[in-house]
This record gives C-alpha cells, structure tokens and sequence, in this order.
C-alpha cells in the first residue's frame, strides 16, 4: 500500500512559479513510476510527465507541446518524494495536479487507468 500527499499549490502570477511535491508512503517507492497529472474545471484528467523508478523522464505529444522546457519532473528516492517544479506558468495551467504511482506502467504510462495509486491533489491556479 502507498499513500501520496500533494503539497504546493495556490496562486501565481502567469510567467511565475511553483513547485509541488508529492510524498510518498511505504518503503517500495523506489520501485514505482511517478506520474503527474491534472484535471481542469470541466476537463478530463491529463498526463502531464512521469519518471520511472530508474529516473528516466517521460512525456507525451501533447503534455511536451503544453509543458517541456517548462515543467521538470524529479524524485529523491530517499526522502520518498517526487517533485514537479513548474516555470513561466501560464493562466492554462490553471488545474488540480494529481500525483500517482504506478508498479507497471510500461509504455502506457500517460493513461491513468495504469496507476495504482493517487493523492488527494493540489489545486494551482494562475491569474492573468
């Protein structure tokens, strides 16, 4: 069992910054991918990156168009902690970030249904 707590969020200024954290319970951290994603006021749920349990970093067509070059992914396995810190956020960011956990994501892991577990998430919104 892993349970997940999101820190972070609140309001920013477009062109601002945050970074959220997502800590971990359970001592097989290390062995699971860790995926954000987000879910905007009347939207579905969106990946946004995922690193896996060997640090490599993924994105997907559509979240590296929205977000590479702006929001970086990282873990410490040591403190059981994975991070997504957000640069020159844009009002289109506006969302609740979710963090997750997933023990076999494989190539799918841009899908939600792959996780197996999810916080509670992390409101950011970012005005104009």
């Amino acid at each position: 069992q892993v349970q997940l707590v999101e820190s972070g969020g609140g309001l920013v200024q477009a062109g601002g910054s945050l970074r959220l954290s997502c800590a971990a319970s359970g001592r097989t951290f290390r062995s699971y991918a860790m995926g954000w994603f987000r879910q905007a006021a009347g939207k579905e749920r969106e990946f946004v990156t995922t690193t896996t349990w060997s640090g490599g970093i993924r994105y997907v067509a559509h979240s590296a168009d929205s977000v590479k070059g702006r929001f970086t992914i990282s873990r410490d396995n040591a403190k059981n902690t994975v991070y997504l810190q957000m640069n020159s956020v844009k009002p289109e960011d506006t969302a609740v970030y979710y963090c997750a956990a997933g023990s076999n994501t494989g190539s799918d892991y841009h899908i939600p249904r792959r996780y197996d577990y999810w916080g509670q998430g992390t409101q950011v919104t970012v005005s104009s």
